[in-house]
């Protein structure tokens, strides 16, 4: 795509800033184009289309927001509302089946399944196909909440319920919604995100309290020291990191969440209904 601009009348300078702004503005367009004339053979799950800062929109623009994310939860608990309880694994999609990481996490999900609970996982490679993973040679349930992104995603072969998300936020609340305990494995901004967002609802009491295990006491040395230096700060309560279990062996891990759900929780499957189309399972 090329796009030609004429300055004449105007001075050195501004003829220069000119030529700068639509250079650049040139690459912008080129780049983004180049991006979504990608092979679509290669998208599993379509992508997100990026968006930049928005301010007010039309009624009836913030009318279809509404709707569609409206149309998204139902769509979640239709999906998610048979699938039994679940324990959550967060973490790096970034790590190969030949990292530590990726075997703590597989051996979370066989141990998940071991318990007769499912193994829900954000559905994509990494630390989350390994806990899918290793819930799925088990012969365990196992289900991904996958997300369109603006780059290529693909959800792992592992999980046996696949759903993708359009928003981060409906895709966060529905997989809080369906857990019993959280495992956070090492991880970048979204694990961060995911351990926050949980743990502060669980802080202010807006979920009952679930199990929430930080595994990794190495990669979370320094964010555990922060959250300690938090607390001396007054910023939260010393109590408050009691709610959080940091360790490195799976089975402390395990058996805190096996006797917190036992003490605690008496769950059983939910009926089916036929007014709903809900089909009995086989």
């Amino acid at each position: 795509m090329l796009v030609c601009f004429k300055f004449d009348g105007y001075s050195t300078s501004a003829r220069q800033n000119a030529y700068a702004f639509f250079a650049a503005l040139q690459f912008t367009i080129c780049h983004y184009t180049s991006l979504t004339n990608m092979e679509k053979s290669d998208r599993i799950i379509p992508a997100k289309e990026p968006i930049y800062l928005e301010g007010p929109r039309s009624r009836g623009y913030e009318l279809m927001f509404a709707w569609k994310v409206f149309r998204e939860f139902i769509t979640g608990f239709r999906t998610l509302h048979f699938v039994g309880p679940c324990i959550t694994v967060f973490g790096s999609a970034r790590f190969n089946e030949d990292h530590p990481h990726y075997q703590s996490a597989r051996e979370f999900g066989g141990r998940i399944a071991r318990m007769g609970l499912t193994t829900m996982t954000g559905g994509g490679p990494g630390v989350m196909e390994a806990a899918n993973r290793g819930a799925f040679e088990q012969g365990g349930s196992s289900v991904g909440c996958n997300i369109k992104l603006p780059f290529e995603q693909k959800p792992n072969s592992y999980v046996q319920t696949s759903i993708t998300f359009e928003h981060f936020f409906v895709r966060k609340t529905l997989m809080i919604k369906y857990s019993y305990a959280f495992i956070i494995m090492p991880g970048g901004f979204g694990t961060m995100d995911e351990f926050f967002e949980t743990l502060t609802m669980v802080q202010t009491k807006t979920l009952v309290q679930f199990p929430i295990v930080l595994f990794g006491k190495v990669y979370y040395r320094e964010l555990w020291e922060y959250m300690e230096y938090m607390s001396q700060q007054g910023t939260i309560s010393k109590e408050d990191l009691s709610l959080v279990m940091l360790t490195d062996s799976t089975d402390e891990a395990m058996e805190h969440i096996r006797t917190f759900i036992k003490k605690n929780y008496k769950v059983g499957p939910p009926k089916r209904l036929w007014l709903l189309f809900e089909k009995r399972k086989k």
